[in-house]
């Protein structure tokens, strides 16, 4: 595989993550529930709200 081809395929990859990350952000806000992240070393709760708008 190219460098170009590489390249062409991770961009591929990063916008499906990014994709799946929205709806299950979509989701879980239709259903009323949190998200369990990771911050500064501690597992929290959030409200998707709270990272859709950091998007």
């Amino acid at each position: 595989m190219s460098d170009r081809e590489i390249f062409e395929m991770q961009k591929k990859i990063d916008k499906g993550i990014f994709l799946a990350q929205q709806r299950m952000l979509e989701r879980s806000r239709l259903f009323q529930s949190t998200v369990v992240v990771s911050r500064g070393g501690q597992v929290v709760e959030v409200q998707p709200e709270e990272l859709m708008r950091k998007r």
